[in-house]
């Protein structure tokens, strides 16, 4: 016999169906929690089917976002053989099934039925430190986005406030800038203020006395701003009202994203892959750490051409009949955040010659007439090979 239990998971429950053997259910659908008293029930479940076939089942379910995860956790920690699979697989699967039948019960029923018809390999647990470093690298893009949302809105309100603060300090996101800002944020604040008083508070905000002269600089620039802004006092008391939240809500970003920047290298320097895909011109520290995590254990591909599936970057095909599509655009059904890597990789690598291999083979592929995005793409393609082979060599990337 040849036991495996489908497994449709959804938020907070599971339905579970066991096979005896291939075409011989055992029991009826079983539901349970994920918690504490669910999961040893579906340990129980998984025991009497393993009783009655003398062999341990393996288990078969959809990659649900973070839903799985306890599920899977669970199944690590009993030593259970489990089969992840791409929610693709088993949404194609359905599709071939004549009747349309969607519920919890049918899911699991298929999943059972995939494991005697597909050949599905078992999940290979990737290592502690990948699987942090995953969620350490998909939180800091998350959290990058709400702080470029937060500083279009801060730059909106600035612009109705004090337009003209814009250049004053090199970087206006910088910690000085945005507490001067918050604590005088009109011109007619700074105007009531002398020069040297003004240079005083840069001096207190920036915590040390600059000898250059540089707080002096500032200061000057400063008086010269409020005295050219439009604005001497802003008509709507609101705007000071969501310049001060604004401010405050990017100085917190700011130290988030610091920390998780810290505690993203500290983990990829115990992976001895990150200091060799930083071998490869174009990828810095951000980008290796986030390709490393988003591919996790390199051996789960046994070619070069899975991981470029695996990307999503390789061309769909279309043909029927006599006709055969000449235009195919990539599938886009692999890792979306894997494929944002690979794209800023290249761009970085060919920006400045950085990478001279991969800006000869990108202007090779534009004297053959290909478009910019068709020769970008074929360089994120050579790119994963390029990767695949450092991966599984455990070289570094040599520019002959």
């Amino acid at each position: 016999m040849n036991p495996v239990i489908g497994l449709d998971v959804s938020k907070g429950e599971s339905h579970a169906q066991a096979f005896a053997d291939r075409g011989t259910p055992y029991g009826k659908i079983f539901r349970f929690n994920h918690d504490l008293d669910g999961l040893a029930s579906f340990l129980r479940y998984a025991q009497d089917l393993e009783s009655f076939t003398g062999k341990r089942a393996a288990v078969v379910l959809e990659a649900t976002g973070h839903y799985h995860s306890p599920v899977v956790q669970f199944l690590d920690e009993h030593q259970f053989v489990h089969i992840v699979i791409n929610p693709l697989l088993s949404h194609q699967a359905k599709k071939a099934n004549l009747r349309k039948v969607k519920t919890d019960a049918a899911d699991a029923y298929q999943l059972g039925e995939m494991f005697y018809k597909e050949e599905l390999e078992p999940y290979k647990k990737r290592g502690q430190y990948l699987m942090n470093l995953r969620y350490l690298t998909r939180q800091h893009e998350s959290l990058t986005g709400m702080y470029v949302q937060a500083k279009l809105q801060f730059q909106a309100v600035l612009d109705q406030v004090f337009p003209e603060y814009h250049g004053v300090f090199g970087d206006l996101y910088a910690k000085v800038s945005l507490r001067f800002l918050v604590l005088y944020p009109t011109s007619q604040v700074v105007l009531a203020m002398s020069e040297k008083e003004v240079m005083t508070r840069i001096q207190n905000l920036a915590g040390y006395v600059n000898p250059n002269g540089w707080t002096i600089e500032k200061a000057q620039k400063l008086m010269a701003a409020a005295e050219r802004n439009p604005f001497k006092e802003t008509a709507f008391p609101s705007h000071l009202i969501s310049l001060e939240l604004l401010i405050n809500l990017l100085l917190q970003y700011q130290d988030h994203l610091s920390k998780l920047d810290q505690s993203i290298e500290d983990l990829a320097q115990e992976l001895l892959e990150y200091d060799l895909i930083q071998s490869i011109p174009g990828i810095g520290t951000k980008l290796a750490a986030t390709i490393l995590a988003e591919i996790g254990e390199i051996d789960r591909f046994d070619h070069a051409k899975k991981l470029i599936a695996f990307a999503g970057i390789d061309p769909s095909v279309f043909s029927s009949g006599k006709f055969t599509a000449t235009r195919n655009p990539i599938t886009k059904r692999g890792s979306r955040k894997l494929r944002t890597a690979l794209y800023q990789a290249v761009r970085c690598g060919l920006r400045s010659s950085r990478n001279k291999k991969l800006r000869l083979y990108y202007d090779k592929k534009r004297a053959e007439g290909k478009l910019f995005k068709v020769a970008v793409i074929a360089c994120a393609n050579k790119l994963i090979h390029w990767i695949y082979a450092i991966l599984t060599k455990k070289e570094a990337f040599r520019l002959d």
